[in-house]
This record gives structure tokens, sequence and C-alpha cells, in this order.
């Protein structure tokens, strides 16, 4: 089979995103395992509580199944991505590592009150290639924005900004 090209690696990366966006719309918390490497800390910055980082597919599952709990209805949209894929060590090599950016939005409905409290945020990840599959391996999000309770525009993180 060919070397891939950087535009295969890029689809492939878009599709990994596509696909942790498709597990947390559907709650299919056992396919992280499918996006997520076994020691992948994800860092967590909503602003409006202290940061915090969860490591491993099954703790994060846990985090973001509790903070879901209590909406009907929630849908992950990606509302841009960027990807960078890092250089081969060596000439002629596939490329095995990348960063990249999600800007996102939850669109997302609490049932107890009937009301719309959606999300914005930005994903900044690392991706790895390993047995010829591309993986997140490292994940900090932070909030940009919200409505509803705790409501705020929070801004792009100091890094991007």
């Amino acid at each position: 089979m060919p070397a891939a090209t950087d535009t295969d690696d890029v689809v492939a990366l878009w599709r990994l995103q596509s696909r942790y966006a498709d597990i947390v719309t559907r709650r299919a918390w056992p396919a992280l395992h499918e996006v997520f490497r076994p020691d992948t800390a994800v860092h967590i910055d909503t602003v409006t509580a202290p940061p915090r980082t969860v490591v491993g597919p099954d703790a994060f599952a846990d985090f973001v199944a509790t903070a879901m709990a209590r909406f009907d209805h929630f849908t992950f949209v990606i509302l841009n991505t960027v990807v960078d894929l890092d250089p081969p060590e060596r000439a002629g090599e596939q490329v095995t590592g990348a960063g990249g950016r999600i800007f996102m939005c939850e669109v997302r409905h609490d049932g107890a009150s009937d009301s719309w409290q959606n999300a914005h945020g930005v994903y900044q990840d690392r991706y790895v290639r390993l047995d010829g599959r591309w993986w997140i391996a490292a994940r900090r999000y932070r909030s940009m924005a919200r409505t509803g309770p705790g409501a705020g525009v929070f801004g792009l993180p100091p890094d991007l900004a």
C-alpha cells in the first residue's frame, strides 16, 4: 500500500474529528475508545469552574455524561476545524503527528427548565498515528461563550488571541 499523502492524512484527521462529534452527540461513550488513546489527557477549562484534567476515554466519558445528563437534546456541532501536520522525521516517511483545533457549538435543551443552553468552545488537540491510524493523543478544551445559567462571553483562549 502506498504511503499516505498530506491530503489523505488531513482527511483522516477530519474524519476522526467528525467521529468524535458523532460519538458525543449519540452519547455512545464506549466508542470513545476508538478515538482516544488509553492515556489521552483532556484538560477542561469552562472558565466559570476550576480547570480540571481527566485521563483516558472512560474518565472523559464519565465527566461528559454527568455534565450532559440534564439535557434531553444535545448536538455537538463542528463550526470550523484546522489540522496542521508535523513534518515527517525523515524524507519519504509518513507523518506520525499533527496538531489541530475544533471550534464547536453544543446545541443543548434542558428539559426541566424547557430552556436552550448552548455553549461555544475550542478544542486544541494533538494527534498521533499509531499502527496506521490516527488517534486523539492530548486535548485542551476551553469555553468561549454560553447561554442560559452562567451565560457569558469569555473570548478566545489567550494563546489563540
